[in-house]
């Protein structure tokens, strides 16, 4: 099998889960005060995005992240560009820890418009796919926030990203689709099942060889996206936690059956720099293990 046909292998079949490494422009400062670090600890941008890829090598360093317990892992742009033991980023990832490797594409959200925040425009994206191929990335991830059970807010933002996600396609690379809900959306469950209706109407457009993976917030309704995972255009669907704590996205995750976690500041709960790394690779290969059983069901 080639590199991409076993990589897709592995995201279809094993009960893994994706590693979400991509805190970027002004969720970084937010990202290392969580681990540790205050802000008087870089001077400009380069410093600052030197200390978070330290911070992302000690994670994917650690001896419990590998590929027996993760299909994947997300990461920013800065990061991709950058080495770990002397590899690129999505080659040591792959290499050694047999870790998928995907790409964070979007350029951040527009303003609230009908209850919803599309992404910005993204002009330069055919160049970074391009580049992202060059660099053994097997796909990519785009967010948009959908905060009221607004239907005109809702289709926009499933709009967009289907039309973003051909172009991924297209560039030979593998999109995740995530139109996050706000777990502070007063009419969630009302805005999950527009949601699911637009997403359905969009796949049910796509050709046979288009396929998508989906990023979604946990459901109120345990199931709820079963006929998203069933679907043939769906690669996998994996649930992001949205700002529950670890505990929770973990009870909420164990009941989705055939979806797998994305963590982000889930996957990073009480990680800190001030920690010897015999504690910390302890405390990220404890949550590393809950996650993964979790992901399991």
């Amino acid at each position: 099998m080639t590199r991409t046909e076993q990589q897709t292998h592995k995201i279809r079949t094993e009960g893994g889960f994706i590693a979400a490494l991509d805190q970027s422009g002004g969720s970084t400062p937010k990202a290392l005060g969580l681990y540790g670090i205050k802000p008087d600890a870089w001077k400009d941008e380069e410093g600052m995005y030197r200390l978070v890829h330290e911070m992302r090598t000690r994670i994917i360093t650690s001896p419990g992240f590998n590929g027996k317990r993760l299909i994947g892992a997300i990461l920013f742009e800065n990061t991709m560009d950058r080495t770990i033991a002397g590899q690129p980023t999505a080659d040591y990832l792959w290499n050694v820890k047999n870790v998928v490797p995907f790409l964070k594409v979007d350029k951040g959200l527009e303003d609230e418009k009908d209850g919803a925040q599309v992404m910005k425009p993204m002009p330069q994206l055919d160049a970074l796919l391009k580049k992202a191929v060059s660099k053994n990335i097997f796909g990519t991830k785009m967010r948009s926030v959908i905060k009221r059970a607004n239907p005109a807010g809702v289709n926009a933002v499933v709009k967009q990203q289907f039309e973003v996600a051909k172009q991924i396609i297209a560039a030979g690379l593998m999109p995740i689709v995530e139109p996050e809900v706000d777990i502070k959306c007063p009419q969630k469950a009302e805005a999950e099942k527009l949601l699911k209706a637009a997403i359905l109407a969009e796949l049910n457009k796509l050709a046979p060889n288009q396929r998508v993976m989906l990023k979604l917030t946990l459901p109120e309704v345990d199931n709820f996206y079963s006929d998203l995972v069933a679907h043939r255009n769906v690669l996998k669907v994996v649930a992001l936690s949205g700002g529950y704590s670890l505990a929770e996205s973990n009870a909420r995750l164990s009941r989705q059956k055939g979806v797998v976690a994305s963590f982000s500041r889930a996957l990073a709960e009480g990680l800190t720099a001030q920690q010897s790394d015999a504690e910390f690779n302890a405390k990220l290969d404890a949550t590393i293990e809950s996650i993964y059983q979790a992901s399991k069901t």
